[in-house]
């Protein structure tokens, strides 16, 4: 069974593949001139979805056609060249121009999940009996769609956090004149509220003590991406002790995120080749 149906993988790895250097099969300064070919970028591109969907071993998912070496090497490269970071840009703005991200509401919110390999960004996680855990504050637009993320460990509050996750929207481009920020109750200080008035944002805090469903606002959408980013077993029980690592994961779940809302949503109104029947 594919890890992602096809109409998924094909575009995918077709704007990815449009991103890679061009690379000899063979290196032709060798000097006999008679080792392995490289191994296909396709092989090593379908590892790291496995990697990212099942959340196993580099070693587990390697086989006769890919040594884990290959694996880590490959993916080592690719975030050098910024491969994924420039696939979920790339992503966002095809989004933004086929449909159109809703950036006048905006949702942040922290995530706690396991981080059992500990690593540059893990902490103590106080709902994990201290153990190691990993807390990363995601903002979406309206929809739903991933927009950026700060990466802490899981001891670290969330309101602190909201600064440089705000950050974030300076990567967007052109922005509405007013937009409304969707928090919980724990962002609920006289210090979130400044900070959201430096910046000219228009806060929709959740009060602490009320009931949340007579407050709720729009904070379900970030909640929901969470549940998406989670789905991928590799960030919800992450092994990567890197942070340049774990990023390049959730710019690659955030963009197969972003690409199967984009298809899901285009469906009804738009035909192109490879659209997928019926719709998804």
């Amino acid at each position: 069974m594919p890890v992602l149906p096809s109409w998924l993988t094909e575009p995918l790895w077709g704007q990815f593949a449009a991103l890679l250097p061009e690379r000899p099969a063979y290196v032709p300064t060798h000097p006999l001139g008679c080792h392995r070919p490289r191994i296909s970028d396709r092989i090593v591109f379908d590892k790291v979805l496995q990697l990212l969907r099942f959340g196993c071993c580099y070693e587990a998912i390697a086989d006769t056609t890919c040594s884990a070496t290959t694996i880590h090497n490959r993916r080592d490269e690719w975030i050098r060249l910024g491969i994924f970071a420039k696939l979920k840009r790339i992503a966002l703005e095809s989004y933004d121009r086929i449909v159109g991200l809703v950036l006048d509401q905006i949702a942040v919110d922290g995530s706690i999940t396991k981080a059992p390999g500990g690593g540059e960004v893990a902490g103590r996680s106080p709902v994990d009996r201290g153990k190691r855990g990993l807390k990363r504050s995601g903002m979406t637009d309206g929809y739903g769609i991933p927009l950026g993320l700060v990466l802490a460990g899981a001891n670290r509050h969330d309101s602190p956090l909201l600064a440089p996750t705000l950050d974030r929207l300076n990567n967007l481009g052109p922005l509405p004149d007013n937009i409304t920020v969707h928090l919980d109750a724990g962002y609920d200080s006289d210090k979130t509220r400044a900070l959201l008035d430096e910046r000219g944002l228009h806060g929709r805090i959740a009060r602490k003590g009320e009931k949340a469903p007579i407050q709720a606002g729009q904070r379900q959408h970030v909640e929901r991406t969470h549940a998406w980013q989670n789905a991928f077993c590799r960030l919800a029980r992450c092994y990567e002790r890197r942070a340049t690592v774990i990023d390049a994961f959730f710019d690659l779940a955030d963009t197969i995120i972003t690409i199967r809302s984009l298809i899901r949503r285009a469906w009804t109104t738009h035909r192109w080749d490879g659209r997928p029947n019926p719709r998804p």
